[in-house]
Formats: C-alpha cells, sequence, structure tokens
C-alpha cells in the first residue's frame, strides 16, 4: 500500500538524481516575493529560495530541561511515541531569562525533535504532559530543505 505521493516520489529519487525544481513568481496581496513551487516533490533543491508557497512539511522542535536524565526521557517518550523520528540531547548549556520578575542563569539540556508538521500537536501535547517546568519552552522551526532519503525517513518513522 502506497502512502502519500510526495513521500513516495521522496522514496523513488533516493537512488537518483535530485530532481530541480520549478518556481513561479507572483505578486500577493499580503506578502512581497511570494514564490509557488510548481512541482512540490522537488523541495530539496538547494537553488529553492528560502521562502516558497507550500507550508513545511518538516519540523525541528526544540525544548530544554534541567537535567540529562529528563531530557533522555522526554527523547525516548517521543521516539517511542513515534511523534518523532530522531530526538537529539545537546550538551548542557547556560540559560540566562527572567522569571517571576527575577533574571535567572540555571544550566540546561536542549533535546532537538525531528519530526512531520502533522505530528507536531501530538508532540506538543506530549512535552506539555511529561514535563515538570510550569512553561516549558517549545519552539518549532520548519525545515525549508533536506535530504530527500532523510526526510522520507522521517515521514516513515513519523507514521
Amino acid at each position: 500500500m502506497r502512502g502519500d505521493p510526495l513521500i513516495e516520489r521522496l522514496k523513488d529519487r533516493r537512488a537518483g538524481e535530485p530532481k530541480r525544481a520549478t518556481y513561479q513568481s507572483h505578486t500577493h496581496p499580503d506578502r512581497e516575493g511570494c514564490v509557488t513551487v510548481a512541482d512540490p516533490t522537488a523541495l530539496n533543491d538547494p537553488a529553492a529560495p528560502a521562502s516558497v508557497g507550500v507550508p513545511a512539511r518538516f519540523l525541528t522542535v526544540m525544548t530544554t530541561t534541567d537535567s540529562e536524565q529528563k531530557a533522555e526521557r522526554l527523547a525516548r517518550g517521543a521516539i517511542e511515541g513515534r511523534l518523532a523520528a530522531c530526538a537529539q540531547i545537546s550538551a548542557p548549556v547556560t540559560s540566562v531569562f527572567r522569571w517571576d520578575g527575577a533574571v535567572e542563569t540555571n544550566q540546561e539540556w536542549q533535546v532537538l525533535f525531528k519530526t512531520a508538521s502533522a505530528r507536531y500537536a501530538a508532540l506538543e501535547a506530549y512535552l506539555l504532559d511529561a514535563h515538570d517546568y510550569d512553561t516549558p519552552e517549545i519552539i518549532a522551526t520548519p525545515v525549508t530543505h533536506g535530504g530527500a532519503g532523510y526526510l522520507a525517513w522521517v515521514a516513515e518513522e513519523t507514521s
């Protein structure tokens, strides 16, 4: 059984040459320099403009926590639940922020998740439920370019 046509085309091209995207510029009343991708299967084209007129299919989602063990627990739970294909835990970082009127400095571990946009709501709900912070940092960044094989793997692991 075949799934999403875009993902199937990305998988089919793994061994072949990357396909070049065809772009059509047009004006939009709310945005300057809006670009439409005529063939969204070619979004991995390195010549693609920085902003394209299609929603991001993939995201990186970041959170932080105050211990390596908590970071690993959050990462493992998301992977086991197929909410993300991969989670990377970065070495401690120093965070400086204002909380309850005071400037705080804490050591934290960053967790960066790679996921499909369709899984964002479930990943966010999981992080809000599993996190021990009152207001956890949850920031999603769209993936505008990526290797066809890698993105197909992310789609497969989060479906």
